[in-house]
């Protein structure tokens, strides 16, 4: 079956087929994006699937380097702990998120996560509207991936996140 829906498919029957085969995975996919340590896994890309929700799983190794605070006006964002654990921090507030726990990040709120343990954390993120998808994640892992020698050119990070909507934290 192909990726793109036909007349005779709807967008939700492709997505569905494509979380079955994906989701929880551990083993490498063809779709992985990698973002320095990080690995991002698209179970349903929302720009793709008419914008209605983009669903991510996110794998962040031990200490991992992640991304700088942000928020975004335009969706919100809900993690779901799947195993390890992640630590938000949403709006000033520390919170760790552990399987089955679900952490709500309405617009507007400056968040980031961390993964100060000795365990790898993964974590499903659901972006409603799902106007944010693996896009973005590819032109972001292209600037941190080609960083040698030091640390990506913050300025090229900035202009990414701001034209996908994406608002770095001062």
């Amino acid at each position: 079956m192909p990726d793109t829906p036909t007349a005779t498919e709807d967008v939700t029957e492709i997505a569905t087929k494509k979380v079955t085969k994906q989701v929880a995975g551990k083993d490498e996919h063809p779709s992985d994006i990698h973002i320095g340590q990080l690995t991002i896994r698209f179970l349903i890309d929302g720009p793709a699937a008419n914008a209605s929700v983009t669903i991510l799983e996110l794998t962040v190794p031990p200490c991992a380097e992640v991304p700088a605070s942000h928020s975004h006006n335009a969706f919100d964002e809900t993690i779901y702990g799947l195993e390890g654990i992640l630590t938000m921090t949403l709006s000033g507030r520390v919170v760790e998120v552990t399987p089955g726990d679900v952490l709500y990040i309405p617009r507007g709120d400056v968040h980031r996560f961390d993964n100060p343990s000795s365990a790898t954390a993964r974590a499903l993120a659901v972006i409603t509207p799902g106007i944010l998808g693996s896009t973005y994640f590819r032109e972001l892992a292209a600037i941190v991936n080609a960083a040698t020698g030091g640390p990506p050119d913050p300025a090229a990070i900035a202009a990414v996140m701001l034209r996908h909507g994406l608002t770095p934290a001062t």
